[in-house]
């Protein structure tokens, strides 16, 4: 970490040498700023073997463009994919994520489960079921889809949905670019790319490292990272694309607080309670170090035959210091893919494989003031996973026709080495399961389409699950259900408006839920059913688009998420919940985003959020309180001959909001809350040339 932090100021330092030199030659009459976000940007979505408009897609895709991703601060995914109708991503400290789509979080005290991750077309999600998002930079995407909705169909094992975040170097119109980044309690935050491209190839390279003190107690947070992605054009038949980072990661986890602690002294960490240390005497935190790396070969064979096939490679160090114990698990990940694909008229064909394997040596020792002391348990843990697809994607006309399915299997088998008595080989394995799925799309018009979706989804229990906290291993059954849903969407009063609205139902069985015990420490039980039964609303409105009066750009978007889910049939001990809300919810969120962009170069961006109260217990007895969060970014462009300026100041929780972005569930001694920082402040700058 020592080594990236020094290596940070010195790219910063070189950055600007090579902005000074390459202004001495510039032209006057340079290009548009490099941040004109009046420009359109494609929107074209790829999800189901689709690359089409996001309006034909028989699918409820939601896209984030490069120009939304760095709307607010350069630090921070939570707040960009939370403008997403039905996704609630969490920060229960600074790093630590969960992400939710049209679900409950009552399997994701931490990490991101039941979704499914692809980065360039490879699985960021690993065979255990765990996806390490905290590991990306948010300056290293040019853009991310959201498929909503189960896709196990094409995408393996998931209930909620598919995430495709995308690093396309050929976006990058600029050679270099540099952004520098100060606010509220300590932040640092620095970004260097150098891009290069001909007619044959074009790559991007990235190095971005990230500190804060954090708001709260034991809150502390690094991150280093390094990227490289690249673009080859063997010949006019072959392509070979590439993708490798590195990224050191240390976060420390406060813990949760009670609902007196929070509105008496927010900044605690989790304190010490009878014969249980608190988070600062443990030094509770994570150390993740991870090097990734991934080649895709994309082969044009003629007659309409192409083949896309990957493969990866992947080692975590990862140390988990925690209130109970401490634990350092070193990974191993291998991955594949292929998908072939057969145009012909009207009709795609799509099939293809898709190959994981995880491989874990996971120690505990004692948690000595976060050292590790006496050994607890020695695992040897492995978790292959695959799944075989086919879909066919069909247009007659005014109709555009999805269907596929998939068959998929997980192999899991677990050694305690340290346990004598238990020291050989067992397995849990689940049986073959089949997902199918069906949509259907019909064009009203060329700008208005209606859509229809059938689908199942199904998810095993995660690494994380079977082998939780308490360090034992538990036999859970995979979760699954049945999505239907319908909508509408397109453009209207000249592509001024652009809108979509959907209607689901979605029937959860199996439903894996996390349970504490008295130490605090989460485990997971099946709990019978869940109702997730929804609607959702995106409008965006261009109220203004390349005038040539004072104001350039004026947008304005809302999205809007109703989610009155509940549990079906559901038995916890002596008590019957079925029923009752759904555990991490909330039933209402609305966003509304305002842009303004002048000729001058000013600009102002903001964000509001109200999310309604969320259970925090199966008992429904214990609420978060709703909340109201305003964000904004007030900037200026300047345009020197060829080098862009963007200088920026921005506040997040203007309203100085007391509230927890991330709620710990059916928590031990009412310690629920893990408040966020009051109102805080960032200013930065940014050079492109």
């Amino acid at each position: 970490m020592y080594f990236i932090r020094r290596f940070s100021i010195f790219s910063l330092i070189v950055s600007i040498y090579f902005l000074h030199i390459q202004s001495s030659f510039a032209q006057s009459d340079s290009v548009h700023s490099f941040l004109d976000t009046t420009i359109l940007e494609p929107v074209t979505v790829t999800a189901f073997g689709g690359a089409i408009n996001w309006k034909d897609a028989p699918a409820t895709v939601s896209l984030i463009q490069k120009t939304a991703l760095q709307r607010l601060d350069n630090t921070a995914i939570v707040p960009v994919l939370n403008t997403v109708p039905g996704v609630r991503m969490e920060e229960r400290s600074p790093g630590s994520y969960r992400l939710s789509i049209r679900g409950s979080l009552l399997r994701s005290p931490f990490g991101i489960r039941n979704i499914k991750v692809y980065w360039n077309d490879m699985p960021l999600t690993d065979a255990g079921g765990n996806t390490y998002l905290n590991l990306v930079d948010i300056s290293q995407l040019t853009s991310i889809e959201i498929a909503k909705g189960p896709a196990s169909s094409m995408y393996g094992a998931n209930t909620g949905g598919v995430v495709l975040l995308h690093s396309d170097p050929s976006v990058f119109q600029k050679k270099f670019s540099a952004n520098i980044e100060t606010g509220s309690y300590d932040l640092f935050n620095e970004q260097l790319t150098f891009n290069h491209q001909t007619k044959k190839l074009s790559f991007s390279l990235q190095q971005s490292h990230y500190q804060n003190k954090g708001y709260r107690q034991q809150s502390v947070s690094r991150k280093g990272a390094v990227q490289g992605v690249m673009n080859w054009n063997i010949n006019n038949k072959e392509q070979l694309s590439a993708l490798l980072f590195y990224t050191d990661l240390h976060y420390e986890t406060p813990g949760g607080i009670t609902k007196q602690q929070m509105d008496s002294l927010p900044t605690l960490a989790r304190q010490p309670s009878g014969t249980t240390p608190g988070a600062v005497q443990q030094q509770a935190g994570v150390y993740n170090k991870t090097g990734f790396a991934g080649l895709t070969l994309h082969s044009d064979f003629g007659k309409g035959w192409t083949n896309t096939t990957s493969a990866t490679i992947s080692y975590t160090d990862f140390k988990n210091p925690f209130i109970t114990n401490y634990e350092h698990r070193k990974e191993m990940n291998y991955g594949a893919r292929t998908a072939f694909e057969w145009n012909i008229l009207k009709a795609k064909w799509i099939t293809g494989f898709e190959w994981q394997q995880n491989i874990s040596h996971i120690n505990n020792f004692e948690n000595n003031n976060g050292k590790p002391g006496t050994q607890l348990y020695d695992d040897e843990v492995h978790v292959m996973q695959y799944f075989a697809f086919t879909q066919l994607n069909m247009q007659f006309k005014c109709f555009t026709i999805q269907a596929g399915i998939s068959a998929n299997q997980q192999i899991l088998k677990f050694n305690r080495i340290s346990d004598p008595v238990y020291n050989y080989w067992q397995h849990q394995n689940t049986k073959i399961l089949l997902a199918p799925r069906l949509s259907a799309l019909y064009k009203m018009n060329k700008n208005i389409s209606i859509f229809a979706i059938l689908s199942k989804g199904f998810s095993p229990p995660t690494l994380a699950e079977i082998r939780p906290s308490t360090n034992q291993f538990y036999n859970l059954q995979p979760e699954y259900g049945w999505n239907f849903e319908c909508g509408i969407k397109g453009t209207f009063l000249h592509n001024r408006i652009d809108f979509q609205a959907s209607v689901y139902s979605f029937h959860l069985s199996n439903a894996i839920v996390q349970q504490q015990d008295s130490s605090g420490t989460e485990y997971f039980v099946n709990a019978g059913s869940t109702r997730q039964n929804g609607v959702e609303l995106w409008l965006q409105a261009h109220l203004l688009k390349n005038n040539n009066r004072l104001f350039r750009a004026l947008t304005i978007s809302n999205s809007f998420s109703f989610q009155p889910y509940t549990f079906g049939d559901y038995i916890s001990g002596a008590k019957n919940l079925s029923g009752n809300r759904l555990t991490g919810t909330p039933r209402c969120v609305n966003v509304v985003q305002f842009d303004i962009n002048t000729q001058l170069g000013i600009y102002l961006n903001t964000n509001y959020n109200f999310t309604s109260s969320i259970p925090l217990s199966d008992d429904n007895d214990v609420y978060a309180d709703s909340y109201n969060l305003l964000q904004c970014k007030l900037g200026y462009i300047l345009q020197l001959r060829k080098i862009g300026m963007d200088f920026y100041i921005g506040a997040d929780n203007l309203l100085n909001e007391t509230y927890s972005l991330g709620n710990d569930l059916n928590a031990f001694g009412g310690r629920y809350f893990n408040p966020a920082p009051k109102r805080n402040y960032f200013f930065g700058v940014k050079f492109e040339l």
